[in-house]
Order: C-alpha cells, then structure tokens, then sequence
C-alpha cells in the first residue's frame, strides 16, 4: 500500500481515510477481479489492517495535539513537578500494528517522570498492548508460549518472542484470585440444590528451580548419577491443588441403580451445574480447601443448603475440609470416592484369584453391594477371613482392610443415595485432566513456577466462563497499580 503523504491540517484522519478509499478502489477494479478468494482475503486482511494502523495512529497523534500543559502534577509522595516536556514519544504495539504515541512528561530531578496522558489512556507498563496481553494469554492456554506466538502472529501480523509471549501471559493472570473473592453469588434459584464439592492433585513437571524445597533435595540426593535405584523417583514433579465447587441437584437411587443386575435399567443420576474450578502450583492444599470453601459460602453464606464433599480418601485433604467446615460452622458430609474403594476391592480380589477369572469380578461386585447397602463390617469380617485363605500373599487384602477402616467415616453411600448426590469424584477427575494433562503435561514441557501457575489459573477461569468479566476487572486494577497509585489522592491529575 502506498504511504499516505497527505495534507492533515483539517481532517486529523485524512491518512486514514486515503487508504480506506485505495482499498476499496482496489476491491472494485480490474487488479483484484482476476484473484482467487483466497487471494482476495489475504490482501484484504493486509490493507484493512495497515488501514486500521493508520487510523489508531492518527488518533494519538490527535490525542497528543490536544493534551493540555498541566500547572503542576504531584506524585503520591507528595513531590512537585512543574517542569514539563512535550514530544516525550512512547511506542505501542497493537493487534494492528505498532504506534508511537507523544505525550508530556512532567519533571523533576530525582524523581521518576510522570505521564498524566498514559493514565488517562491506561496504556500499559510494557511496550504491548492490553489486546495482544488477552490474545496472548489465550493462546497460551491452548499451546506452548511458542506456539501461542505463532497464532497471535497469524491473527494480527504481529510477532512475539516466546519469552514475552509468557510474560503477557503471567501479567493477564495476576488478578485472578482477587477477581473471585469481590464476586457475589447467591441465586435464589439454586436454593434447593445441594452444594457439592470435590479436591485432587496432580503432578507437573518443573524446572529444579520451580521444585518445593523437599522434592529439590530429595532430586539431588540419589545414588546413582546415571539411574535409579528400586524405589528411587525422579522427584521432578509439583504438584498442582486443583478444587471444585457445584451445584446438584438431586437425585434419589440404590444399590440396584448404582450396581444394576441384568435387565434392569438404573435410574438417572443427580444433574450438575454452575461447575467452579480454581487450581494452583503455588498454594498448599489448606490454602486451596480453603478457596473452596470460600465460593461455597459465596453461594450459600446462610449455610441453608446441605452441603457435600467428594474426595479420594487423601487423609490431609480429609483433614484440611474437616478443619475448614468446623472454622466456618457449616455442617459438610465427605463421601468417599466410589471408584477408587472398587479398585482396592479390586486389588484384594487378585489375591483370591487367578487373573482375569470371572469370578473375581463377581467377588468385587457383591463387596461392592454390600459398602452400598450399608454393611462395612461385613466387608471387612469377610477379607480378613479371606486373608488367611489367600492363595497369593494378602497384601492387597491387608491394603483394602487398611483403607476402608481409615475411610469408614465417609463411607455412609446408603446416606448419599438417599438424599440423592454424586458417590464419585467424576468432575474432579475431569478437571484434572483439563486444567492440567492437557496443558501442562505435553511433551518435553518443563515449567517455570510463574509461567505454569498463570497457564493453569487462566485455564480454570476461562472453563469457568469468566474472562470476559474478568479482564474488565484487571484492566481496572492494571489502571490502579500502574497509574493511579502514582499520584496524590490516588487521582490522575485533569486540567
């Protein structure tokens, strides 16, 4: 496209508008009759892009005419500038390109300048623009930091190095925890849904220097330099507390439902909605129950609704929700995760016999039955008879003995099934591998604390539904910290 050398002394955009009109020309005469769509599409893309350049350059160059020279403008130290310079340019790159943008700096030596024009805009910190930090952050949720550059490049012509491309991303996800603590629930119309709620861990592979201090230690302490030793492991992993906050509602079911003999068909199970989820590297599992537990009272801070917690049997998560549900005076049911109880059945099962004989399954089924209907002792009177008969050793017996007496507590399915919730950890599980396998376990992914803690928080709110009302909200605060609290009052000076 030529270059607009055009006179603007009465129309501030007539560069802009100079190349509208060629582009259009172009689009109704004989160079762009004999193109292929696809052709006509690209160019298209590339003119109405540098036309759109154009036009949000002249917008500044308009701006930094009509900036007003302050009398003075005092920082949030109280410090007096009366000094001012205009023509103090500053570059931004945009989804349409980079434009330079002229304001006035107000001086004082010793002191930082301050820009009133930059906050009035507010432009951000960095030389890229809160668009391409979004489209950046976005990106990023779905590939590598390579591979985010490489879309955002195809969507605005614009290029980012990888390592910017994750410092874009780490800058969008700094206000996501404070997001969701001013947020207010509270639907009259989940009023009669029960609350439920679930936590898990999984494991992320880091750079040494992102390990906790115990599993760094444990990294370097092995025997061998060139392998592992029995029982050694890599010790490379973090592990990322992911929780999860729904609604559900109910739905009444029995043994027969849950474990249907032949012919007959199961009930629906209870339907859930408004599924939450938060998950953090840098937070311990108390801090994360404790998350939870905040958007549960966020919906139900009258404690009015009966409230419910999956889990897989993890003795301090076990811990941390019995803690957190005695601090905040709410009445909370822990229900041990079905599935997993099934594989240590199963695991007894194989030490009564042979592999794949049906009758192990048999066992495990009416094992199964019986922790459905209630009859635990049973369960238990049963393996530790059949422990003594065991043809292989009963270490798997010893095992689900173990467990399932550890677990007794939450093992109330007849309870579960009456008033109608979920007996497995199926949400969690799923968001397990959502927020994490599919991001942050790709191949040869090594993280950094910073750049996996802000992948994995803008994932879970972006599965929430929440980005757009977020990045609202972050704009607000990037104005605050970046601006605002520069000045005295926590005002931008106005003429």
């Amino acid at each position: 496209m030529s270059s607009y050398a055009v006179e603007t002394a009465t129309d501030p955009f007539a560069q802009t508008r100079v190349g509208f009109e060629e582009t259009i020309g172009w689009l109704a005469g004989p160079d762009s009759a004999g193109l292929t769509h696809a052709e006509v599409e690209a160019q298209v893309l590339t003119r109405f892009r540098q036309v759109a350049r154009q036009g949000l350059q002249e917008h500044y160059d308009l701006c930094t005419a009509r900036e007003p020279r302050l009398p003075e403008v005092v920082d949030a130290d109280g410090v007096v500038r009366r000094r001012a310079e205009a023509g103090r340019d500053r570059a931004l790159t945009t989804v349409v390109g980079e434009v330079i943008i002229g304001r006035i700096a107000y001086r004082q030596p010793g002191h930082a300048d301050l820009h009133p024009a930059d906050g009035a805009g507010n432009l951000p910190v960095e030389k890229h623009s809160h668009g391409l930090r979004r489209l950046a952050a976005v990106e990023a949720t779905r590939g590598s930091f390579a591979q985010a550059g490489q879309a955002v490049e195809r969507a605005t012509g614009v290029r980012i190095g990888t390592r910017q491309i994750e410092s874009l991303t780490v800058r969008a996800a700094a206000d996501i925890d404070a997001f969701y603590q001013q947020i207010e629930r509270g639907d009259p119309a989940t009023a009669k849904l029960a609350l439920g709620m679930s936590a898990d861990a999984k494991g992320v592979v880091m750079r040494h220097e992102a390990l906790r201090a115990g599993t760094a230690k444990a990294a370097t302490s092995r025997n061998l330099a060139t392998r592992l030793c029995a029982g050694e492991k890599r010790n490379r992993k973090r592990m990322a507390q992911i929780v999860t906050v729904f609604d559900s509602d109910p739905a009444v079911r029995d043994v027969a439902d849950i474990l249907p003999a032949l012919g007959h068909t199961p009930a629906a199970g209870p339907v859930t909605s408004g599924k939450w989820l938060a998950a953090s590297l840098r937070h311990s599992t108390a801090q994360m129950i404790t998350v939870m537990f905040e958007e549960a009272t966020r919906r139900d801070p009258e404690h009015r609704r009966d409230w419910f917690c999956l889990v897989d049997g993890n003795a301090h998560q076990i811990e941390r929700i019995t803690a957190e549900a005695t601090t905040r005076t709410v009445n909370v049911t822990i229900i041990c995760d079905l599935i997993h109880v099934l594989e240590y059945l199963w695991t007894a099962a194989w030490c009564l016999y042979p592999r794949a004989d049906p009758a192990a399954e048999a066992w495990v089924h009416h094992q199964a039955r019986q922790l459905l209907s209630g009859r635990l002792d049973d369960v238990l009177t049963g393996l530790a008879a059949a422990a003594g008969q065991a043809a292989d050793p009963a270490t798997g017996i010893d095992k689900a003995i173990t467990y399932l007496t550890n677990q007794r507590p939450h093992l109330d399915y007849p309870t579960a099934l009456a008033n109608g919730w979920p007996i497995a950890t199926g949400i969690i599980e799923g968001a397990c591998r959502h927020l994490v396998k599919d991001r942050l376990d790709i191949t040869d992914a090594r993280w950094g604390l910073d750049g996996a803690e802000a992948v994995l928080k803008l994932r879970a709110l972006i599965s929430n539904g929440d980005l757009d009302a977020y990045w609202k909200y972050h704009l607000g605060q990037e104005h605050h910290r970046v601006h605002k609290s520069r000045y005295a009052n926590n005002t931008i000076p106005e003429p």
